[in-house]
């Protein structure tokens, strides 16, 4: 499957807000104005993974295949808000890309570390993150609406090297 992650266009917002209700249960998912609020807000970035088109003519049916949020932050460490991949869609590629893009975009920006939250009882994403090198660092009781425990993992996007 081949795609593109370019960042978000006004346009695109009714998408990736029906996407994110795709990907997360109500009350988990986000409310049009809170996705609004943290796309707006100080550092943010959205970057959104699109299916290539075949062809120049194909360009407007371009489908939107997952998105990410994440905000740099003001003491160096960013801040993955919410990475949302079409459920018919996941194990592409697709998550993956977005949030090496990310990663890259932050260490452009002088951030030295990024962290996440998910939920405890989220084993896929946690099994992703700990494929892409984050580490838990702590839990957070009751973080969700629905009463469910956070993790909170974070990657040092400069690591240092070793030498052996």
């Amino acid at each position: 499957m081949r795609f593109t992650v370019r960042d978000h266009r006004p346009e695109d917002f009714t998408t990736l807000w029906e996407i994110d209700q795709a990907c997360f249960l109500p009350g988990i998912a986000y409310s049009q104005s809170e996705l609004k609020t943290y796309m707006r807000r100080w550092g943010s970035f959205t970057l959104v993974a699109e299916a290539a088109a075949d062809n120049q003519s194909n360009r407007a049916m371009a489908q939107i295949m997952g998105f990410l949020v994440a905000e740099s932050g003001r003491r160096g460490v960013g801040h993955i808000i919410t990475i949302d991949v079409r459920p018919e869609t996941r194990q592409s590629g697709v998550g993956s890309a977005l949030l090496v893009a990310a990663e890259a975009r932050l260490r452009a920006a002088k951030n030295s570390a990024v962290r996440l939250e998910t939920a405890v009882d989220n084993a896929s994403a946690l099994a992703f993150y700990k494929h892409h090198r984050y580490d838990v660092i702590e839990t957070v009781p009751r973080y969700y609406s629905n009463g469910v425990d956070a993790l909170v993992l974070k990657k040092n996007l400069f690591p240092s090297v070793s030498s052996t």
